[in-house]
């Protein structure tokens, strides 16, 4: 889409960004306890990610025309991989999901980590979300075995990827 853009999170995007994430989850059967539907910082997402703007960053897309988000995507300090950060929270809305936004918004993420530092970054997902493994798999991801328990003890997909300097 030519009239998107992708820009950090605002206060005003949460309660947007929240139903896109909660409608994502709901429609995969995914609206349990154990996944992002419930996480406490879902509703004040701007807050958290401002909260350590040295180690963590939310982006979202928005249509700029028809002045809408279609999404967001996140990284956040993820201590238990030395180096590494965890992709947090790509999601879009269902009309945009399968023409290349995920990706823009992998790159956009990916790009901040290597800026914060980072050399590696994790991701846990589920084996409903098809699309989003395609998505982490055609990006150089690779499938772990899950490295420490977390919260979301309903995911059961764990991938890790390498972060070069380049764009890599």
């Amino acid at each position: 889409m030519s009239n998107t853009i992708i820009r950090p999170i605002a206060p005003s995007d949460d309660a947007r960004l929240a139903a896109i994430i909660r409608s994502c989850l709901a429609a995969y059967r995914l609206d349990i306890p154990g996944t992002a539907y419930f996480d406490p910082e879902l509703d004040r997402l701007s807050a958290f990610y401002a909260a350590a703007p040295e180690r963590r960053a939310y982006f979202v897309m928005e249509d700029t025309e028809a002045r809408r988000i279609l999404g967001g995507a996140g990284l956040a300090e993820f201590e238990a991989i030395d180096a590494c950060c965890e992709l947090q929270k790509l999601y879009l809305t269902e009309q945009e999901r399968g023409h290349g936004l995920g990706r823009e918004l992998l790159r956009a993420v990916e790009a901040r980590a290597r800026e914060l530092g980072y050399r590696r970054i994790y991701l846990e997902t589920h084996t409903s979300l098809s699309g989003a493994l395609r998505l982490y798999e055609h990006s150089g991801y690779r499938r772990i075995r899950q490295p420490v328990p977390t919260a979301h003890t309903a995911m059961d997909r764990f991938y890790l990827k390498e972060l070069h300097r380049a764009n890599g």
